[in-house]
């Protein structure tokens, strides 16, 4: 699997895990996790996507307890994670709303409670989750600027940040964002067209993805982009999530997916969108069947 370079201390494999529903599955058990990230090395997927917001503010430590089981597993992975949610649930249940808190003193607790839940000295990639409309981005960039030479965090990034936002944070950091994580699939192609993309790919930021099925609506369709997807499948012997992934990997700005699920089976079949190989028309087939209509 080919890896992708966000800086000269972080290289990502190409197709991420991620482990937004770690914690939903009906085994959490170590030895169950373990056999999650196994399956996915097998393939050459070694960046795991996580936030501290995931399963109630537990999926973590669902993840620290494999890693603490075999402490082996560290080195053969990078680790991403996200902060910045305040949702009245786990850890948070006394708050009165949900917000977002991008201030320093909640951006190093948040990197401290991390690192103890999943048993672990260093955070590979720090994303601030959601866009927070009261930060003090002086503030917030000097927090990251810190963290980062701490050595807590190796690199920091953003999610579902807009070109400005993007921006504004840079504006007050020494240290480079490397990433951001936006909303991107046949599901939700905006960013193609609304200058979310454009932007990163100019400056030659990686940009990853997620939801690429679309929240599983892409699996489920039974219109014209469920007949165009089973007939890419069927040419490349692969099923709908395949190609699905292939048509974000076949973008030139080296879109990064993350692909999130707790089934074994489909987790092994992950990297099956590399067999697909879209050409300009077939990738224009998919981008026609998700607008709806002819391009202009």
């Amino acid at each position: 699997m080919d890896r992708i370079t966000l800086s000269s201390s972080l290289h990502m494999s190409r197709i991420v895990y991620g482990m937004w529903r770690l914690g939903d599955d009906t085994d959490t058990s170590p030895a169950h996790v373990e056999a999650k990230i196994q399956a996915c090395l097998e393939q050459g997927i070694t960046t795991f996507d996580q936030a501290d917001i995931y399963g109630d503010y537990g999926a973590e430590a669902v993840l620290g307890g494999a890693l603490k089981a075999n402490p082996a597993l560290r080195d053969q992975m990078e680790i991403v994670t996200k902060c910045d949610i305040v949702a009245p649930i786990g850890r948070y249940s006394d708050a009165k709303v949900k917000y977002y808190d991008t201030s320093r003193a909640h951006i190093e607790k948040s990197v401290d409670i991390s690192l103890d839940a999943m048993g672990i000295e260093q955070i590979d990639l720090l994303l601030i989750h959601r866009p927070d409309p009261l930060m003090d981005h002086n503030e917030t960039g000097a927090a990251l600027d810190d963290i980062v030479a701490s050595g807590k965090v190796q690199n920091v990034g953003v999610s579902n940040f807009r070109p400005w936002d993007w921006e504004l944070l840079q504006s007050a950091m020494k240290t480079p964002l490397v990433t951001n994580q936006i909303e991107l699939s046949l599901g939700e192609i905006s960013p193609f067209t609304n200058g979310d993309l454009a932007f990163h790919q100019r400056q030659g930021d990686a940009v990853m993805a997620w939801s690429p099925l679309g929240g599983g609506n892409l699996i489920g369709n039974t219109g014209q982009m469920g007949a165009v997807m089973d007939e890419i499948a069927n040419a490349f012997g692969v099923d709908r999530a395949a190609v699905a992934v292939a048509f974000l990997l076949a973008h030139p700005a080296k879109i990064l997916p993350v692909m999130g699920t707790n089934n074994l089976d489909r987790i092994s079949k992950i990297s099956d969108a590399l067999k697909v190989k879209l050409d300009r028309e077939s990738w224009y087939r998919l981008y026609e069947a998700a607008l709806g209509k002819e391009v202009p």
